[in-house]
């Protein structure tokens, strides 16, 4: 049995958000968030239910930085709730919200932990949603302010900043799909808001930067690394297409590159853009979007594999979609491919040339809940964890300067618009009882965090 040993300081640790663990959503002066909205909306989450109590992490917040303590987690990355800090998007700060995240942060330091802060995490003050949310370029200079009153209170203790987790997310598939808050079903408006999130994290890294001196500062994506299903021209050009919708169209011009031209010319193509282009886009936007960051976070969770729907009779490939069993999928219905997370380091290492990377979020989905005996027997889990470990060690071999990998997620959680129907958490949760019982996962990857190595099974 080969045993994988990580470079020394490697960072371990864990992640969760705000919306999908807090609760006390009407509590001690929070505003109304987007999710607050959207959940409470018929037919939008699957089983009807929402954020208000969710874990309850506002008032357990002492006794889960100690479950992280006791697991010999390192860092922890976790979202402030925007609308909890600025009730109505900007303007009147609410006192106690930035108290809360003040004892929470010197609680995790008192552990040994380091405090991973995001500052979006997908929960909008709605109060700026009706004022046109992110299609609304406002909102980028709200966000700028908020990140001000944050790392003001913040800064002196607080040395790792993200600025906004999954972009991709925030823009598409909340605002093209509609499968997320504020759901709604307008491309042309969710490109508006992908250029307007990428500016607010170009307007924020120097205010981070003057309030938290000798911090990082960094970005979270998503990525999709994508296979064609076959070789044929059609398959390799959809294939492409959706490397730049998921991946390109934010990784491009965070690093100087300005938004892929190919996907510019296919959203004209489409009537998603204007003839004239992207027009949103102003002069000195892509210089502000691509101030040099620290490091890339990067989230993974399955790959993708695309097959072409305008495929020319003529071609007469086969065009078989090579995926893993169906034994390797999660409760998520999504792919196990831990080997993706290999390519899509390495490719970014290549390709992009990041400082540094995080692993920032990556976990399954499985339903394993406690036997008689109260334990929870999560074996696929532990085995997902392992394999995706082993893949980013391999990429550190291949000299991805990965520095650290948090395991998402702590908890069982509000798993948004699938609700409390999946279960991410290394933690299992009673959302009744609100009781804790750390899976045998989280006692592996307690064993783990101490060799700073990984066994390959």
């Amino acid at each position: 049995m080969s045993k994988y040993v990580f470079p020394e300081n490697f960072v371990w640790g864990t992640a969760t958000s705000s919306y999908q663990i807090e609760g006390a959503a009407n509590e001690d002066g929070r505003g109304e968030s987007i999710w607050d909205r959207f959940s409470k909306t018929p037919g939008k989450v699957k089983d009807g239910s929402n954020g208000d109590v969710a874990c309850d992490h506002y008032h357990r917040y002492r006794d889960d930085v100690a479950l992280m303590k006791d697991l010999g987690v390192r860092a922890y990355r976790f979202s402030v709730a925007w609308p909890r800090v600025l009730p109505k998007g900007r303007g009147a700060t609410n006192a106690a919200g930035l108290d809360f995240y003040e004892r929470l942060v010197d609680t995790l330091l008192a552990a040994g932990i380091e405090p991973y802060l995001t500052l979006y995490h997908w929960d909008l003050p709605q109060a700026l949603q009706d004022e046109g949310g992110w299609a609304n370029r406002a909102t980028a200079e709200a966000f700028a302010a908020y990140a001000d009153v944050v790392s003001r209170r913040l800064g002196d203790r607080v040395k790792k900043w993200i600025t906004h987790n999954e972009p991709w997310c925030a823009a598409l598939l909340s605002n093209q799909i509609g499968l997320h808050a504020p759901g709604l079903r307008d491309y042309r408006a969710a490109l508006s808001v992908s250029h307007h999130l990428l500016l607010s994290h170009g307007l924020a890294v120097p205010v981070l930067r003057q309030n938290s001196p000798g911090a990082e500062v960094g970005i979270t994506l998503n990525f999709a690394p994508t296979f064609p299903a076959s070789r044929s021209a059609a398959d390799l050009d959809a294939a492409r297409h959706h490397d730049g919708y998921f991946n390109r169209w934010f990784l491009d011009p965070l690093f100087g590159r300005h938004y892929p031209a190919d996907m510019i010319a296919d959203y004209i193509e489409a009537g998603h853009l204007p003839p004239e282009g992207f027009t949103d886009v102003r002069p000195g936007d892509l210089k502000i979007i691509a101030a040099p960051c620290d490091f890339l976070g990067v989230n993974y969770y399955n790959r993708t594999v695309t097959r072409s729907d305008k495929v020319p009779e003529e071609e007469n490939l086969p065009r078989t979609v090579h995926v893993a069993p169906r034994s390797e999928w999660t409760d998520m219905e999504w792919e196990v491919y831990p080997d993706a997370l290999r390519q899509l380091l390495t490719r970014l290492h290549l390709e992009y040339g990041p400082a540094k990377l995080y692993v920032t979020e990556n976990g399954a989905s499985y339903s394993d809940g406690p036997d008689a005996e109260g334990r929870v027997r999560d074996e696929r889990r532990t085995r997902f964890l392992r394999d995706h470990f082993v893949a980013a060690r391999r990429a550190i071999d291949a000299g991805v300067p990965l520095a650290g990998y948090f395991v998402w997620s702590l908890l069982d959680n509000f798993e948004w618009e699938r609700g409390y129907t999946q279960r991410f958490g290394i933690v299992w949760v009673d959302y009744t009882t609100q009781k804790r019982i750390p899976k045998d996962s989280a006692l592996w990857y307690r064993g783990v965090i101490a060799a700073n190595a990984v066994d390959e099974g």
